[in-house]
């Protein structure tokens, strides 16, 4: 036990899984930050990281750049996604990795669709044409700086098409973790 006036950090073996514990608290049990177990796995159940779908496929009616409705989580590990919002937050200033694949239909030959990942410190996009196809897909993965209380979300734009379909279920995902 490590104690401290504002807060207190144990060292301890959990016997009733093997593990060594790392954690916030006066006593094993509490709050686990590091968790190793007896074949030196290492986790971190407070690491952000979460995993969201679009629910059900969502219309687009715009030209413009549009929010894909991130709503319905497969996980949230740090409860840093808000499906209300569709965003991430930060909690942490730090390296973020985040994927996210997105699936249309009803898209018009000739056009490009842009899917991107919009940070508070920048916008990265993954640009396709849309070459006589009316079913297109697209992934983007980036590492980004983010700083705590930043912010993520995924949109995306065609050029010329404003009425388009993007898939639900598991066909358009946003995912995302702290690296380092």
């Amino acid at each position: 036990l490590f104690d401290d006036n504002a807060q207190d950090f144990h060292i301890g073996l959990d016997d009733s899984a093997d593990d060594l514990v790392i954690g916030k608290g006066s006593a094993l049990g509490t709050t686990a930050n590091i968790v190793i177990d007896e074949n030196g796995h290492v986790t971190k159940p407070l690491q952000p990281c979460f995993l969201g779908r679009i629910g059900s496929d969502q219309s687009i009616s715009a030209t413009s750049a549009t929010t894909l409705t991130i709503d319905t989580e497969r996980f949230d590990q740090n409860a840093d996604f808000n499906t209300g919002t569709y965003t991430f937050t930060a909690p942490v200033t730090g390296r973020y990795m985040f994927s996210a694949f997105a699936s249309y239909n009803a898209l018009t030959a000739g056009t490009y669709v842009s899917l991107f990942i919009e940070t508070s410190n920048a916008t990265y996009h993954a640009v396709g044409d849309v070459s006589g196809n009316s079913f297109n897909s697209q992934s983007i993965t980036i590492v980004a700086d983010m700083d705590t209380n930043d912010t993520a979300l995924l949109k995306n734009e065609t050029q010329g098409d404003s009425s388009y379909t993007a898939r639900g279920g598991t066909a358009t995902f946003f995912s995302g973790c702290l690296l380092a």
